[in-house]
């Protein structure tokens, strides 16, 4: 995913006192209409123009590893924010990220342990193990607060966001980009939105190590 800063539109309001929202419901379209596991881990964010962006303030978040999975899968923080990687498995880990320019590795450490990154960029950051190649989170890097993860229903809704027009765009790990749709806020009076992100393609595909190597495997299984 590509962060724009910049704005791609013309604000329909000249001030920027009345604060608006975006919302609506997203649905994934699965193989054989079977229903979606993960609606809450799409992204829906706003560009915005540098005369009405608010950056949030950084928090600290944790993703556990707890039996060779990150928990949660997807967390959205704003830009300088510092995510915990706490090993809970009775072996080793080790977290790292090849994303640029957000890279990082935070090398073998064990249970008990935790280790941390700080996101000084904005932008998708695909994250990994390199010991245990099914191992995958994502952290996504916000330079303003206009964003949103849905419910589990796949309702959502981005509050306060400053009366205009704005370009939304929404993610999936599971579709092949994301989603771009031209929106308005305003005072009130705009239709929810329907959006459908189309996941029937999807096949996962495996990623290599930070050597930029395959995982050593046996008979496709993990070694440990």
């Amino acid at each position: 995913m590509r962060l724009v800063a910049g704005f791609v539109g013309v604000l329909a309001l000249v001030g920027f006192s009345t604060a608006g929202r975006v919302a609506g419901r997203i649905v994934i379209l699965e193989k054989d209409n079977k229903p979606s596991p993960d609606l809450s881990d799409a992204v829906l964010y706003l560009e915005a123009p540098a005369a009405v962006t608010t950056a949030a303030r950084p928090v600290t978040v944790e993703i556990a590893i707890t039996d060779k999975t990150y928990a949660p899968h997807v967390v959205v923080v704003p830009l300088g924010s510092t995510v915990r990687f706490p090993n809970h498995d009775p072996f080793n880990h080790n977290v790292f990220s090849a994303s640029e320019p957000n890279s990082f590795d935070l090398g073998l450490y064990g249970r008990g342990e935790a280790k941390s990154n700080t996101f000084a960029h904005p932008g998708l950051v695909r994250i990994y193990c390199n010991v245990h190649p099914r191992m995958v989170a994502y952290v996504l890097v916000m330079e303003n607060r206009y964003y949103a993860q849905p419910a589990n229903d796949g309702s959502f809704a981005i509050d306060n966001v400053p009366a205009g027009r704005y370009r939304l765009h929404v993610w999936h790990e599971r579709i092949p980009s994301e989603v771009v749709k031209d929106v308005a806020a305003g005072s009130g009076g705009e239709p929810e939105l329907q959006i459908a992100l189309n996941a029937r393609g999807y096949k996962w595909q495996p990623h290599r190590n930070k050597y930029g190597r395959n995982y050593p495997t046996n008979a496709g299984r993990e070694r440990y």
